[in-house]
């Protein structure tokens, strides 16, 4: 099968409905595993909430594993655009990630950086040429246009663009289709869709850079926990979960709103930024003790570490021996959702890899596989399609 035959919308689309009816009628196998024994049902929050949100069972309720479009089906479209965000509820993701970051005049708007040199076309707006700056944003020197340079009004006016086009050629097929979305845009989107749909649609939003941003005044917590409260996704049981490679955002936002906040973890070596700030020198492999692990369920639910952090790769970049991370963030009470599964050979460990391609489709059924079977409660995946259907398999072997 050619690499464009692979790609074919339509194709995906059935396999990621297929994917999605038998992940439902395996609910049951799901709920048989070790790390979910005890999700067992919640009662159900206060009435008032907006529309369907807040009815459902919290996190705990959702499917395991877990499959989270990774800003949207990033995979096949723009990330961090509405096509993104719809294609991934067509094709079955149980959750859409979003990553927040603040306009000049305070709005959330949805961009993998607060850079958008390479996902905006605002390096061909000549009014905007002396926005061009370089600035420290944690730490890296970084020379572009950033949002938090822009009133919103100014924002709108570009269009996205694929953030990889090398690995993604494909995807630039829709560069200049779509505006970049606020969060509240995506919001009333979810409502609407989850009317349409007749069920919830999860969203999954990561503060990014909030000690960056506090120290411009522009604080993220406070916004976010405005948004969530305006739409009535504020509460314990709300269909949001929310995400920090900061520790200290996510402990502020337990101050502000009842939704579940989940800690992100970069490489073992790595300190998070607010750490770094304040003189704190634990590193993620501090965090990914049992110790560490308790600490962070003093004030989240879950953990979204590397996919390296649960099976390390070794120096040819083959998968090694699983860690004991599952097994420890589990007995902390806390849930994992590792990222990033991607289909190309680019981003799979080395024995997936097909041919001499590297943005060729590999073997990411067999690399799934690997990662589902540690006992991971879920995954961000770029391609949910196949997210889903292998965590199918996973549930129907059992």
């Amino acid at each position: 099968m050619t690499q464009g035959e692979h790609r074919t919308p339509a194709r995906r689309t059935v396999l990621g409905a297929a994917g999605a009816t038998v992940l439902g009628a395996s609910a049951a196998l799901t709920a048989g595993t070790a790390q979910a024994a005890d999700r067992a049902p919640q009662a159900a929050p206060a009435a008032g909430a907006s529309g369907a949100h807040g009815r459902g069972r919290g996190y705990r309720s959702l499917p395991v594993p877990t499959v989270i479009g990774h800003r949207g089906a990033s995979g096949y479209r723009p990330e961090h655009t509405l096509g993104a965000y719809r294609l991934a509820l067509d094709l079955g993701a149980h959750v859409i990630e979003q990553d927040l970051v603040p306009t000049r005049d305070g709005h959330l708007v949805c961009r993998h950086e607060n850079d958008i040199t390479g996902t905006t076309d605002v390096a061909d707006h000549p009014e905007f040429a002396s926005r061009r700056t370089t600035k420290t944003v944690d730490g890296t020197r970084l020379t572009g246009w950033f949002t938090e340079d822009f009133t919103l009004a100014e924002l709108k006016t570009l269009r996205a663009k694929e953030r990889i086009p090398g690995n993604r050629q494909e995807n630039t097929l829709y560069d200049g289709r779509w505006t970049v979305p606020t969060f509240e845009e995506v919001l009333r989107w979810a409502e609407e869709e989850g009317r349409r749909r007749g069920r919830e649609v999860w969203l999954y939003a990561e503060t990014k850079h909030p000690s960056h941003f506090r120290s411009l005044g522009l604080g993220l917590e406070e916004r976010l926990a405005k948004l969530l409260r305006r739409y009535g996704r504020h509460r314990a049981h709300s269909p949001v979960i929310l995400q920090s490679f900061e520790p200290s955002s996510i402990q502020r936002l337990a101050k502000l709103v009842d939704a579940p906040g989940v800690v992100l973890l970069s490489g073992a070596g790595t300190r998070p930024w607010d750490f770094t700030e304040a003189g704190d020198p634990r590193t993620v492999a501090d965090l990914i003790t049992p110790e560490g692990l308790r600490w962070i369920s003093s004030y989240a639910k879950g953990i979204g570490p590397t996919l390296d952090l649960v099976i390390p790769r070794d120096a040819g970049g083959r998968l090694g021996t699983p860690t004991t991370l599952v097994r420890d963030a589990h007995q902390a009470g806390l849930v994992l959702h590792p990222y990033t599964h991607r289909n190309e050979n680019a981003f799979l460990p080395a024995e997936f890899r097909r041919g001499t391609d590297p943005n060729a489709y590999g073997d990411s059924f067999g690399a799934l596989r690997k990662y589902l079977e540690t006992g991971i409660d879920g995954i961000f995946s770029d391609n949910p399609d196949t997210a889903l259907l292998a965590a199918a398999d996973l549930t129907a072997h059992r």
